[in-house]
């Protein structure tokens, strides 16, 4: 957009500005054609003196409408005005009292008249440029915001969440709300022991490769990352990007976490680690939205069906996806689960019946089992 307000006004300055130049110079010429084919060679040439003064007085028209044109360009009168005294005094002179003098002097006041307006035309593209570097300079302000603003959310937030949020302006997202929502909490199992086995370095080659690997199929399933805690993950789904079915979803993304550590954790056997993986879901209502001080925020969820999650996530052995008896009913017909009795869980006040969930089953039988 810069670019072509610029190519503007450039070509306003060449637009109609060559006229007021050429138009003399026309004239000019008119005025000395015979001087100059003499000089040239051509010594018989006559014109006649009728149609030279009607083409030397059209000639600085033609230069005065130029700077008419350029007037609604740069807006300046001075050099309109001026040009067109210089007309008067070449019309004049042509056809009242004839002087040489007189008539050199009209074609001078023309030129300057055209010099000044090429001056206003200049002038005026400069103050746009002036005005488009302002202009620039607050875009890249405000682009610059933009960046810093999107990469913090996206600490938290689904990428997309977070360009939605800085580009459109729905801050309205992270405002405290109660919603329902599907949690899942993942850690490593014999994180602890294996930290203190082995140098600080390689336990953070671990996390990172852990937590990337992990983040992607966080995203690529749409849910939310609420908190990171060395290795502990928790996601949730359906705030603030809503989905039809969270409780699948979060299944999905279980066993897809599960099966992306079994991948991750055949290079990380061969190099002596013992590490195991267990994950937690849960569903219900619970509040949402961003806590925090001025200068650290973050989005978070609070409520039973995050507590729940973190302790089914904790009771998890190696290689299981616990799942509450609510939150399985909304997947009974898309998954194949064990039930694994009823836990007695830290915090919570009765004992819950859990489910483990061993893997998806097709989804054409399913809807036919839901349907049945």
């Amino acid at each position: 957009m810069a670019d072509a307000m610029v190519r503007s006004a450039g070509a306003s300055v060449t637009r109609f500005g060559w006229l007021a130049f050429v138009g003399p110079a026309l004239s000019l010429t008119v005025c000395y054609a015979k001087v100059i084919l003499s000089a040239a060679g051509v010594a018989e040439f006559e014109i006649n003196p009728h149609w030279q003064a009607v083409l030397m007085w059209v000639f600085a028209a033609l230069a005065v409408y130029g700077l008419s044109r350029d007037r609604s360009q740069h807006g300046r009168k001075t050099p309109f005005y001026l040009g067109l005294a210089g007309f008067v005094i070449i019309a004049g002179t042509l056809y009242t009292y004839y002087n040489a003098l007189i008539l050199v002097l009209g074609y001078i006041v023309l030129i300057i008249a055209a010099f000044l307006n090429q001056h206003a035309l200049l002038r005026g593209l400069y103050d746009t440029v002036a005005r488009l570097n302002i202009t620039l300079e607050q875009r890249v302000a405000d682009q610059v915001a933009e960046i810093s603003g999107l990469a913090r959310l996206k600490r938290f937030l689904a990428p997309e969440l977070a360009e939605l949020i800085t580009k459109e302006g729905k801050e309205y997202l992270l405002e405290s709300h109660r919603r329902f929502i599907a949690a899942v909490f993942c850690d490593l199992r014999g994180f602890t022991a294996f930290s203190d086995g082995v140098e600080p370095e390689e336990v953070m080659g671990v996390l990172q490769t852990y937590h990337e690997h992990l983040g992607r199929l966080v995203v690529s399933h749409g849910g939310t990352i609420h908190h990171r805690a060395g290795d502990g993950l928790m996601v949730v789904f359906n705030d603030p990007i809503t989905c039809d079915q969270p409780v699948l979803e979060a299944v999905r993304l279980a066993i897809d976490m599960r099966q992306e550590f079994q991948d991750l954790n055949r290079d990380w056997e061969r190099r002596g680690y013992e590490l195991g993986f267990g994950i937690g879901i849960a569903s219900g209502h619970a509040t949402l939205g961003v806590i925090g001080s001025e200068d650290r925020h973050d989005y978070t969820a609070i409520g039973n069906p995050v507590n729940l999650a973190a302790r089914l996530c904790g009771e998890a052995k190696n290689g299981q996806i616990l799942i509450s008896q609510k939150a399985y009913v909304d997947v009974e017909n898309f998954v194949e689960a064990s039930c694994i009795g009823e836990l007695q869980l830290k915090g919570v006040w009765r004992a819950i019946k859990a489910f483990n969930i061993e893997k998806l089953v097709d989804e054409r039988r399913a809807v036919l089992d839901g349907s049945g």
